[in-house]
């Protein structure tokens, strides 16, 4: 079984560097990078002429992609075994995405967070806060609220 600085590779391994999740539908491209079709597809856009890669710059003259189906094997494997070792201590909550830890609290969607969330495009315009520091500032608008309460 995969720990520590091993099982983080092997996660870092299974994620897309553009969306920042697990592949999906994995695409090798030209430069022998991969990514999700679906987001090489955003990436390049419709009328380029020239693609470069996301990670390298490394330009192409023709599109093309190649389906990376050992890539899919492995972030399904990564997948299997994050669910069966559970990444967080006992007791503690982990995300049901990413199997990690919740430690940020997103204030918009008043929502408990992981890392991998914070940097998603979902969550990335978002005020997030590590989660004792919202919970103090939850913890001061109770008592205010209280105190107004009580006053009444």
């Amino acid at each position: 079984m995969a720990t520590g600085s091993a099982n983080k590779s092997l996660g870092d391994a299974a994620t897309c560097p553009v969306c920042l999740e697990y592949f999906t539908d994995p695409v090798s491209i030209h430069c022998g990078h991969s990514f999700c079709r679906a987001c090489i597809d955003q990436c390049w856009g419709e009328g380029e002429i020239n693609f470069s890669c996301p990670q390298c710059r490394d330009t192409a003259l023709e599109r093309n992609v190649r389906p990376n189906r050992e890539l899919g094997s492995l972030v399904e494997l990564v997948k299997e075994l994050r669910l069966q070792a559970g990444k967080a201590p006992e007791g503690e909550p982990v995300c049901e995405r990413h199997r990690e830890p919740l430690k940020l609290f997103c204030e918009e969607e008043e929502t408990l967070i992981c890392v991998v969330c914070d940097k998603s495009k979902e969550h990335r315009d978002h005020l997030v806060l590590p989660i004792e520091e919202a919970v103090q500032d939850y913890r001061v608008q109770i008592q205010r609220r209280l105190q107004s309460l009580k006053a009444e």
